[in-house]
C-alpha cells in the first residue's frame, strides 16, 4: 500500500509578537519585546509550504487561533464590549492578556501525537491534540486545535479525533514535539519513539528550564491509540538544562533513519536497543549521532540542526534535510550537516530554508508541521480545500498581504484595531479554507 508523509503547517497568526513567554526556550527569552514581522512570517510559513508542496510532498494548512481569545478572558471575568474586555485584561491582569494574544498555536508540531492506521489497532490514524499545560499561553489551545483537526480529518471511519489528556500537570503533553516514527516505509509498520522529559511523580530541579512532557502522558498516548511497538525513552536531562525543551530540538528521524545529538536520552544505549528490539524483523535503524565534541549543545540549541525536517522525495534514494538557515550561518551545524550529507548514510543533501521569524521565538522547520503518515485514501478523505497547490498558496498570500501588519510590538497587542484586523483575518479565512461560518468562537457569538 502506498503511502505518504503528509504535512500540516500552522499558518502563523496575525498576533505573531515576541512576548517571551516560554520559560526554557532560549530563543524566546533574548528576543523578548522586540518587534516582530507578522505579516513577513505568515509568508516565509507559505513559502516553505509551497516548497515542499512543489516537491511532490502532500502539504496541508492549519488555520491559526483566534487571537486575541476574548472568550477565554471573558471566562477570567472582564465583561463588556470585545474592545473593553481587551483594555481591562491588559490594566489588570497583563499576564492573562499577554497569554491571550500569543500566536503559538503556529507551532504544529505540538498540536497533537499522531500513530498512523499501519500502527493502530483499529487500522485508523489516532490523534490526540496536545493538552500543553505546562505554559499558560499554550493551555488555552486545546479545544481549538481538537476542532481544527476534525475539520482536516473529518471522516470517523478513517480518523480517531481524541480529546485531549485531563489538563493536570501529571498528564502534561507536548505532542509531536516528543515523538518520532520510524520505519521500513511510510506505509510499513513502524516504531513509535516517545519521548518523556519527567516521570510525573519525581521533583524537577528547574524552574527555569522545565521538562514538559511526562512519562505518564506518553503511555496514556499509546494505549488510547493501541500503537504497536512504542518504545519510551527518557530524554536527557542535560539536553533540557541547555535549552531542549522539546526533544525535536536534539532530535529528528523518519523512515529508518534517527538523527540525534550525544545528549538526547538520558540513557542512549538502552534507548537505542530498544529501538534495535522493537524493529527487529521489520527493518535496521540507522543510527545518526552527533557527538559534543563536533557539535556543542548550545550550537545546537542556537541553530536548530536538529529542528529540521527529514523529507522522503519521489524520484530520490536518500533523504534530504530541511534545515533553517541558523544552521547554515552557525560554521559548527554547517559543518555536521554537509558531513551527514557527504557520508553514505541515509541523508543524500542538505537544503535551507528561511524561517527566521519563527526561529526568533525558538520554532524552526519541524516546529511549524505536524506529521501525518496517510494512505492514498487517507489523503483523499482529508479537508481538500486545506492542501496546498498552487492556487490556495496564491489566495493565501494576498489574504495575508492585506490582513497582516509588517511591524508589531508586545504592547500592540493592546490595540483594539488588531482585534478587528484578526476578526477580519480569521473570517475570511474560514471561506478560503472551508471551515465553515461558525470555526471561531467569535463567529459563533
Amino acid at each position: 500500500m502506498i503511502s505518504y508523509e503528509a504535512n500540516a503547517d500552522g499558518l502563523v497568526g496575525p498576533t505573531h509578537s515576541y512576548g517571551g513567554l516560554s520559560p526554557g526556550n532560549i530563543a524566546s527569552a533574548l528576543n523578548a519585546g522586540e518587534a516582530s514581522d507578522p505579516r513577513g512570517a505568515v509568508l516565509q510559513g507559505l513559502a516553505k509550504m509551497k516548497g515542499l508542496a512543489d516537491l511532490g510532498v502532500p502539504q496541508f494548512v492549519m488555520p491559526p487561533h483566534e487571537r486575541p481569545h476574548i472568550g477565554w478572558l471573558r471566562g477570567l471575568g472582564f465583561g463588556g464590549s470585545d474592545s473593553e474586555v481587551l483594555s481591562r485584561a491588559w490594566t489588570d491582569a497583563p499576564s492573562f492578556a499577554a497569554a491571550a494574544s500569543s500566536a503559538s498555536a503556529m507551532w504544529a508540531a505540538n498540536a497533537a501525537t499522531v500513530t498512523p492506521s499501519a500502527d493502530a489497532a483499529d487500522g485508523r490514524v489516532h490523534f490526540t491534540p496536545a493538552n500543553l499545560v505546562s505554559n499558560l499561553h499554550r493551555s488555552i489551545e486545546a479545544e481549538q486545535t481538537t476542532r481544527a483537526l476534525k475539520a482536516l480529518f473529518p471522516d470517523p471511519a478513517r480518523f480517531a479525533v481524541h480529546d485531549p489528556l485531563p489538563a493536570v500537570g501529571h498528564l502534561s503533553d507536548e505532542g509531536a514535539a516528543n515523538h518520532v516514527r520510524l520505519s521500513a516505509e511510510h506505509g510499513e509498520p513502524g516504531v513509535n519513539l516517545l519521548v518523556w522529559g519527567k516521570d510525573a511523580f519525581e521533583h524537577w530541579p528547574s524552574a527555569d528550564f522545565p521538562a514538559r512532557q511526562t512519562l505518564q502522558s506518553s503511555e496514556a498516548i499509546a494505549r488510547r491509540h493501541g500503537a504497536a511497538r512504542p518504545v519510551f525513552a527518557r530524554q536527557g536531562r542535560a539536553a533540557i538544562l541547555g535549552g531542549a525543551f522539546h526533544n525535536d530540538v536534539v532530535c529528528v528521524g523518519t523512515r529508518e533513519a534517527l538523527l540525534f545529538h550525544e545528549t538526547a536520552f538520558e540513557d542512549k544505549a538502552a534507548t537505542l536497543e530498544a529501538i534495535r528490539r522493537a524493529a527487529d524483523g521489520l527493518f535496521d535503524p540507522a543510527f545518526l549521532e552527533i557527538s559534543e565534541a563536533d557539535l556543542p549543545l548550545a550550537d545546537a540549541v542556537k541553530s536548530y540542526l536538529f529542528n529540521s525536517q527529514l523529507l522522503v522525495l519521489p524520484g530520490e534514494d536518500r533523504l534530504v534535510l530541511l534545515a533553517p538557515t541558523e544552521t547554515e550561518n552557525n560554521p559548527r551545524a554547517h559543518a555536521a550537516a554537509q558531513d551527514l550529507a557527504a557520508s553514505n548514510g541515509p541523508i543524500g543533501r542538505v537544503e535551507y530554508v528561511d524561517v527566521r521569524q519563527s526561529m526568533a521565538n525558538g520554532g524552526g522547520p519541524a516546529c511549524l508541521r505536524l506529521r501525518v503518515v496517510l494512505t492514498e485514501a487517507e489523503l483523499a478523505a482529508a479537508n481538500a480545500s486545506q492542501r496546498l497547490d498552487e492556487g490556495l498558496h496564491a489566495a493565501l498570500t494576498v489574504w495575508a498581504s492585506h490582513w497582516y501588519r509588517d511591524r508589531l510590538l508586545p504592547s500592540d497587542l493592546a490595540d483594539p484595531a488588531l482585534l478587528l484586523e484578526t476578526h477580519g483575518a480569521l473570517d475570511e479565512l474560514t471561506s478560503i479554507l472551508a471551515l465553515g461560518s461558525d470555526f471561531y468562537d467569535f463567529q459563533r457569538d
